[in-house]
């Protein structure tokens, strides 16, 4: 470890004179390219220690990097991570794209210094792959990332190592993302049915978490709900390895729960999901409030102001904002106007057959303040206040307050022969079980935030196994000392 830093100083100041004539971008290079060696070092001293922590690390690290990664940066890094002429870096080089003679030349004699030593490693060419994919994506060169992807994964088919298992998992999640681009998402589903069967085979519970959510999207792409609840349902369930992945499937389960009409495990899935997601992860956070809010609104909720008034959120957030308002209010009509103003980012959100199933909800709103309003009133007045436009509007609000009635939304009965509809004089709620209920509810909250809590704490590897080593060496010193002590003895005893 010692020699490391010594060789990168020499490498970082060996192609200076070459660089100094250069722009301000090209000699921002040899700082990326010095990253990325020294991530490479990460990675090869996590492979032969077999410690999958220093791999994680190295590709969080790959990351922060993605936005300095240039052609020549990646180039000279194929050329420092694999042997110049071999399969890997020919594939991989022939997916970047051409830059001018002048950046090839520098890059060309900066890997000529740096890449003294090449590395045969399975970690550091899937790393390469890795590498590669990200910057043809961040490129926005999906054909090649398609490519690119497709080699990788038939690359780590032959692969069976637990310490690239954390870079095949990253690799899938770039794999489906460049078909999908692309609008081919539908053509690796069988292909990721496959990978899911080979990485359970592997015991690869990182792999399993990031294909399982992986099919979950493609199958939820194409509406495929029943499909991929029927798959969710039969895959196997194990403790979370990755909280980006235990994120998104809370989301794609609520969402699925949501269309099943399961809107009370749907809502928990949801704000689990808002809740334990990254704060960088934005958009994402976005979409799970903005299907948490629908599924409150079904549920007969109105969510608090301070839900759409999140840091970043104001824009994204403003037509279901408008939304809630309607629905509080109970107006169809300003609900209409609404529905139909932001029809295309409820279109967008996939929210629009949601969206039409809470007109009832409307209508019981309004209902519900109506019988609050009044004790005694016409079932002709009720249709006008609802703003029903139905041709017998009279009948559909005598309908609509019977099933209102059936399903206790509101406490009233139905004068028929006289047509009015009078309501019960509302009674203490606290004498009901209401209160207890909603405190129970909060209790359960908080204990399930608190075991998740405990659960997530993190202790070192192997720190009981290696409790357990100590206390055997210790016995077993302890039974050599009492065996010579012993055996001195029976010598004494023959003197």
């Amino acid at each position: 470890m010692s020699t490391a830093p010594a060789q990168d100083v020499e490498m970082k100041e060996t192609p200076a004179p070459v660089a100094a004539p250069s722009n301000s971008a090209t000699s921002a290079a040899p700082s990326a390219l010095q990253h990325l060696k020294e991530i490479a070092s990460l990675i090869e001293t996590g492979a032969y220690a077999r410690e999958v922590r220093r791999i994680a690390r190295a590709i969080r690290l790959t990351m922060a990097l993605r936005r300095k990664l240039k052609t020549s940066v990646v180039s000279a890094f194929l050329n420092f991570a694999l042997t110049p002429g071999s399969e890997p870096h020919a594939r991989l080089s022939s997916y970047l794209p051409k830059e001018d003679d002048h950046e090839m030349e520098v890059d060309t004699a900066t890997s000529v210094v740096q890449a003294s030593v090449k590395h045969s490693l399975p970690e550091l060419e899937i790393f390469s792959y890795l590498l590669v994919l990200i910057f043809l994506i961040d490129q926005k060169k999906y054909s090649e990332a398609k490519a690119c992807s497709s080699a990788s994964i038939a690359r780590l088919k032959n692969i069976n190592r637990r310490t690239v298992d954390v870079l095949a998992s990253r690799l899938y999640f770039y794999y489906s993302l460049s078909y999908e681009h692309t609008g081919d998402l539908a053509e690796i589903r069988g292909n990721l049915l496959a990978l899911h069967q080979i990485a359970t085979l592997r015991h690869d519970e990182l792999g399993q978490e990031t294909l399982l959510n992986l099919l979950l999207r493609n199958y939820l792409h194409y509406n495929l709900y029943d499909q991929a609840e029927k798959l969710r349902s039969k895959a196997p369930r194990f403790e979370a390895h990755s909280n980006q992945q235990f994120c998104r499937y809370l989301f794609y389960l609520g969402k699925i729960r949501t269309i099943q009409l399961e809107y009370t495990d749907a809502k928990e899935s949801l704000l689990q999901a808002a809740r334990k997601a990254p704060i960088a992860a934005l958009g994402f956070r976005i979409q799970c409030t903005k299907w948490a809010v629908i599924v409150r609104l079904l549920l007969g909720e109105i969510p608090e102001r301070t839900v759409f008034m999140q840091k970043g959120m104001e824009t994204a957030l403003r037509p279901y904002f408008e939304l809630t308002n309607a629905v509080r209010i109970g107006d169809l009509e300003l609900f209409k106007s609404v529905a139909e103003k932001f029809s295309a980012t409820f279109s967008v959100d996939r929210t629009h057959n949601l969206i039409v199933r809470l007109r009832h909800n409307v209508i019981r709103t309004g209902l519900r303040n109506i019988s609050i309003s009044y004790s005694r009133i016409s079932l002709a007045d009720v249709a006008k206040k609802l703003r029903l436009d139905s041709p017998n509007p009279v009948a559909d609000a005598e309908s609509i307050v019977s099933k209102a009635i059936r399903d206790g939304a509101i406490d009233a009965t139905i004068d028929h022969a006289k047509g009015w509809m009078v309501s019960k004089e509302t009674g203490d709620i606290y004498s009901t079980n209401e209160p207890q209920m909603a405190f129970n509810s909060r209790i359960a909250f908080c204990l399930n935030m608190h075991n998740e809590a405990v659960r997530a704490l993190r202790f070192p590897p192997n720190s009981h196994k290696e409790k357990e080593i100590a206390e055997k060496r210790r016995e077993r010193q302890q039974q050599e000392q009492e065996l010579a002590k012993h055996i001195a003895e029976e010598d004494d005893d023959e003197f």
